[in-house]
Order: structure tokens, then C-alpha cells, then sequence
């Protein structure tokens, strides 16, 4: 892909990575970044990670947990004070005590969790303080799909836009918008009221293909959605136009828009990925693939495309000790297809297989130079639990738990308080099946899937009264890929 980067930003990232090394040099920190597309649970994996370490959660296939040999993990102040602290205290309340989920990332946060630990070298030990930072990054996803219109320009992203909005899946949402497109003139003076209603109009079409009916994820520009203290700035009030054969006239509609898509590269995106994206060292991507599978195989074909951007504009790899001082390279990527609880342990290998597939285009057409890459199917707070039930001769396995206020299975509506059983059926045996698909709305694979959102678990009590940390399902397994080799 195009370069992201001039080297006036590179020769600033390597003036940070410098100062960032000798600051290790004292106090050894990892940058981990957690992101994901909408609901994919970002909030949910920080929280739950932090309190496991905090209370000693059960984490059997995180090795320095299992052998004894974390003292003990607390919260720090974040070495970045102008970047919003994770509310963790917040979310965990709304987790254990209201039984609510947080709510979604909306905007860049992050959080300092230190973890006092004895390696397991005793070379190691001579010579380490025994004790990591861990610097935990949280932003959305969204966002990240707009670092590849750094190398686009305004003429490419409309086109590709332009494509994306004729595919059958989004044909109807798109139709309001492409026909207040086309009753403009974009080499006319420039108004600010037609440019106003024409960022509104896409920024409808984008918000529709995101209802859970759809379930897409290709939406950049991802601050259409998210606007936070940008929201009615030009540099958010453009949207594409049909390119033309033409250079825009100067003071033209065309040539308002492309100046303020330059702005927003300029201002909005470029400063996200110079000052935080290129100081990460670990990188996790959450995928909600389950919502993408209830919505069928055009919004699976959709994730699978905003997955592979996501994953080109990481800079992953393994450099040599002289390019680690001025260049920093995300050496493990984790994909992770979130809330396995809504399905039998049973089907965990398909839905790992099928992130897998999700992955596997972006991987193999990334240089990933070395990088550890790993699927997981994985649920950071498991909201069920699992049993059996007889259907006439049959035996169905089932998950238990309590389905939110409002979720339906065919004509039931649960009320957000009564326990039921679910068999949320079967997953295909190939994940190709998945990906077969004309591009229409409502394409479906033969699997017959119920899928419903249940409530955080009330938490258990041991014999002794104390109460349980949060339960989850292989949070240990993906904790031993982000963090073992470092705690070792």
C-alpha cells in the first residue's frame, strides 16, 4: 500500500522511539494497543485483563500466573497525560455490580497496570527488576480504517466509496444519498449548506450500514461516526463526489471537498497514527464475527475486507537491535473473535477457523517481517454456561444464561431478568461457506444460528466467602501470547 508517513513524520517517530528506549532503559513498559470494530468488546478485554491480574483470576495457560510467580499487578499513572485515562474503576462497577456492560469505546484512553513478577531465569533475575509496565492503549477501530486514506487522494476515495456504496448490500441504504450526490454540481461555486447536506447524507448511509441488521464494517471515515469534540468542524463536513476527468476549479464544490479531506488527513488522521499507532509494541484486534455471521455472508465478506485494511497499516515485524532505537515494530498481533460464551465449547475450533479466514487474506498480503500473527476464539467475560437438554431422542447441547432485556429467539422476548437455555446451533464444518456470497443483503449460509446478547454473570463465591474474579473463556491463552515471552 502507499506510504502512510513523509519523512518529516518519520524523523519525529524516531526522535520519540529514541526517548521512549532510554525511558525502558529504567523502567521496562510494553505498549499494548486493543482495538476492534464497534461492540467488539474492546471495553470488556481491558477490563476483564486488568482484574484477572489484580485478583489473581483463574488463568492456567498464562505460565507466570500459573507458576506463582506475579507478586502482585496494580494501577499506575499513565505516562501520557494528555490522553483520557481508561475508567476502569467505572467499567468493572457496571460489570460486577449493575450487571450491565459498559459502554463502547468512543474515543482514545489508556491505562497503566505495573506487574511485579520473578523470572524464571535466574540470569534474568540478576539482572531485571522484575517488574513491566504495561501500557494499555484503547481506541476504536473505526478509526484505524481511516489510516489507509493516507495514501489515497480525494478522487481515489470517492471512487472507491462510489463502489463500496453500489454493492448490492448497500444499494438501498446508499440510494438517498448517491441521488442528493447527483443533483449537485460539484464544479459549482461552493455552498456550504450543499456541503453540510451532503456530509449528513453519507453520514446517515454510513451510520445505517452499521445497525445490526447490515452488521458492516467498511466505514471510513471513521470520525463520521465518532466526532467527539470535532463534530461540526470542516474538516469533518465533506463527503465523495463522482471523480472527475478534470482538475477542480478553484472555489468549486470539488474543490472545497478535497481540500477538507486533505484537512482531515492532515489533522485527524495523520497525528492518530504518528503518536500512537507507531509507538505500539503488541497489538490486539477484537472481531465480533457472530454478529457478522447472524447478518450473513455479505456483512461476514464486509468484516473480512475492513479486517484486512486494519491489519495492512499496523507496522508489524522484527527489526535488529540498531533499527528498534528509532523504529518501533509491532512483533505479535492477536486476532480475536469475541464472545465464544454465545456458543457450545464445542464449535470453539470452527469459529477460531473461521477468524482464521477472516485474517488469512490481510496476512498473507501484508510483510509481516517476522511478526507472530494468532487466531483465538475467546470470550474475556464469560456471560454463560453450558449444559444439555432433550429434544425427543435427541441430546442438544446448550448454553445457559440470561438473555438482555429485549433480545429475541423467533416469536420469545426476554425481559432481561429470567435464565433461559440456548441451543444456538451449528457452525459451518468449513469456514469457506461463509464467504460465498453475491454481495446481497440477507445472503445466508445452510447453518441454522440463533445468537442473542446475554448479561455479565453474577461472580461466584469460593468456600471461603471471597468472591471470584471474572470468568472467562482462554483470556489466559491470549495473555501468554501478548505478554509471556516478556514476563518470563
Amino acid at each position: 500500500m502507499p506510504a502512510l508517513t513523509s519523512l518529516t513524520d518519520e524523523a519525529r517517530i524516531a526522535f520519540d522511539t529514541v526517548t521512549g528506549r532510554a525511558a525502558n532503559l529504567f523502567s521496562p513498559s510494553l505498549r499494548l494497543g486493543v482495538s476492534g470494530l464497534s461492540r467488539a468488546g474492546k471495553t470488556v478485554f481491558i477490563s476483564a485483563l486488568v482484574h484477572n491480574l489484580m485478583h489473581g483470576g483463574r488463568l492456567p495457560l498464562f505460565e507466570a500466573q500459573k507458576s506463582g510467580r506475579i507478586a502482585k499487578a496494580y494501577l499506575q499513572h499513565q505516562p501520557d497525560d494528555a490522553v483520557p485515562r481508561f475508567q476502569y474503576e467505572d467499567h468493572i462497577a457496571a460489570l460486577v455490580q449493575e450487571r450491565i456492560w459498559p459502554a463502547s469505546t468512543r474515543a482514545i484512553s489508556e491505562l497503566r497496570l505495573t506487574i511485579e513478577f520473578e523470572s524464571a531465569s535466574a540470569w534474568n533475575r540478576m539482572f531485571s527488576a522484575g517488574r513491566l509496565s504495561l501500557d494499555i492503549v484503547d481506541y476504536p477501530g473505526e478509526w484505524l480504517l481511516d489510516l489507509p486514506l493516507l495514501g489515497k487522494s480525494f478522487d481515489q476515495f470517492s471512487r472507491e466509496a462510489f463502489e463500496l456504496a453500489e454493492l448490492p448490500v448497500r444499494s438501498e441504504l446508499s440510494k438517498k444519498w448517491r441521488a442528493h450526490t447527483r443533483s449537485v454540481d460539484p464544479d459549482a461555486s461552493a455552498d456550504e449548506t450543499v456541503a453540510r447536506q451532503l456530509f449528513e447524507a453519507f453520514a446517515d448511509y454510513l451510520r445505517a450500514c452499521k445497525h445490526d441488521e447490515r452488521a458492516l464494517s467498511t466505514l471510513p471515515p471513521g470520525r463520521f461516526l465518532m466526532p467527539g469534540d470535532l463534530e461540526g468542524s470542516p474538516a469533518l463536513t465533506f463527503a465523495p463526489l463522482p471523480p472527475g476527468g478534470q482538475p477542480s476549479k478553484p472555489g468549486s464544490l470539488r474543490a472545497v471537498m478535497a481540500r477538507r479531506y486533505e484537512s482531515y488527513k492532515t489533522h485527524v488522521v495523520k497525528p492518530f497514527f504518528r503518536e500512537h499507532i507507531t509507538r505500539l509494541d503488541r497489538q490486539i484486534v477484537l472481531v465480533d464475527a457472530m454478529q457478522a455471521i447472524n447478518a450473513g455472508t455479505a456483512a461476514v465478506a464486509d468484516l473480512e475486507r475492513a479486517l484486512t485494511e486494519i491489519l495492512d497499516c499496523f507496522r508489524p515485524g522484527r527489526g535488529n537491535p540498531f533499527i528498534d532505537l528509532f523504529s518501533r515494530r509491532i512483533d505479535r498481533i492477536l486476532v480475536a473473535a469475541t464472545k465464544a460464551d454465545h456458543i457450545h465449547h464445542t464449535e470453539h475450533d470452527k469459529l477460531e477457523a473461521i477468524v482464521r479466514r477472516l485474517a488469512e487474506r490481510a496476512i498473507a498480503r501484508a510483510d509481516f517481517s517476522g511478526a507472530d500473527v494468532e487466531a483465538v476464539a475467546m470470550a474475556a467475560v464469560r456471560a454463560t454456561r453450558e449444559g444439555t437438554v432433550k429434544n425427543g431422542r435427541e441430546t442438544l447441547p446448550v448454553i445457559i444464561g440470561t438473555p438482555m432485556d429485549g433480545e429475541t429467539i423467533g416469536n420469545e422476548t426476554f425481559d432481561g431478568k429470567t435464565e433461559t437455555a440456548v441451543f444456538p446451533g451449528d457452525l459451518p464444518d468449513k469456514p469457506s461457506l461463509l464467504f460465498k456470497t453475491n454481495g446481497a443483503p440477507g445472503d445466508q449460509h445452510d447453518s441454522e444460528l440463533r445468537f442473542v446478547r446475554f448479561k455479565p454473570p453474577k461472580l461466584e463465591e469460593s468456600a471461603e466467602g471471597l468472591t471470584l474474579s471474572l470468568p472467562h473463556i482462554r483470556l489466559d491463552r491470549a495473555l501468554q501470547f501478548l505478554l509471556g515471552d516478556r514476563l518470563a
